[in-house]
């Protein structure tokens, strides 16, 4: 966990770790510079818990050199993702393990996210693609960050999360990137086990450099991962996104989730019916 201006859902984020029915388990933590008290919560929670290892940036150096000095702490054969202001599920290590464990040929396993603010619970998230192929890493990334959880010698392997600051925003994108190209991987379970505390103005704070990023990330997995040229201007689809008004880009959200959510009703229904 990197951990950063999180003071106040700190102890809720892990109190969901320590109810979880897997318990031999690690906690690293790595505050990167807060300007709030977010490392004093997380040295409490360590005085009250000896599987925790805390580790303090000097100043902000972001979420990818963060992650990666968590990593080099990591001697467990898989490490979790979480962030300092969600909430894993019980089942969440015991199902992702029994995955990992039962089906080697898989270096990655995540799974949908149930999107919760102050107000509760306003979006759940029931479809992840189920074994992506190095074609879906085209329209975006394949698997959700923060509940994922992967073979620790596989992250190792390609060299963690790439630091540079053009990466920022897009670290996770470019690990799965990373992870195909060297012949890797990952799967998405069926389910949600991860609430993530979501702000439904966030993609007002989705600046024009972080799409810019996001261009630059996919061109670089398109060359990477062998993607024909004709998909290339797909690449580009962040900047487009990010040239639209913040109402019409909700609207056109929302409507996209919609649909999807239809979709996979009558997909369900349609099963239902053909059983005897």
């Amino acid at each position: 966990m990197g951990i950063y201006n999180c003071a106040s859902t700190l102890v809720e984020a892990l109190d969901s770790l320590y109810a979880q029915t897997y318990q031999d388990f690690k906690v690293i933590l790595c505050e990167d510079g807060s300007s709030d008290n977010t490392y004093e919560v997380a040295q409490q929670y360590a005085e009250r818990h000896d599987n925790i290892i805390l580790l303090r940036n000097e100043h902000n150096m972001g979420l990818n050199y963060t992650l990666n000095r968590c990593l080099e702490q990591a001697d467990t054969e898989y490490v979790a993702r979480m962030d300092g202001d969600d909430i894993s599920l019980p089942e969440r290590f015991e199902k992702e393990i029994n995955f990992l464990d039962e089906h080697p040929e898989f270096a990655v396993v995540s799974c949908p996210m149930i999107y919760f603010d102050q107000e509760g619970v306003h979006r759940i998230d029931t479809i992840a693609r189920k074994n992506p192929t190095k074609m879906n890493l085209i329209y975006g990334s394949p698997f959700c960050h923060a509940p994922c959880m992967a073979r620790t010698a596989a992250f190792k392997a390609v060299g963690g999360y790439s630091v540079a600051k053009r990466y920022l925003r897009v670290e996770d994108y470019n690990l799965w990137a990373k992870l195909y190209a060297a012949g890797y991987k990952g799967s998405n379970l069926q389910e949600p086990l991860y609430k993530m505390r979501d702000d439904r103005n966030a993609a007002r704070r989705r600046t024009l450099r972080a799409r810019w990023n996001s261009t630059l990330a996919k061109f670089e997995a398109y060359y990477k991962l062998g993607i024909p040229l004709k998909y290339y201007p797909k690449a580009l689809y962040p900047l487009m996104i990010g040239l639209l008004p913040n109402w019409l880009y909700v609207y056109l959200r929302k409507r996209k989730f919609n649909k999807m959510q239809a979709r996979r009703a009558q997909a369900q229904a349609a099963k239902g019916n053909n059983q005897p």
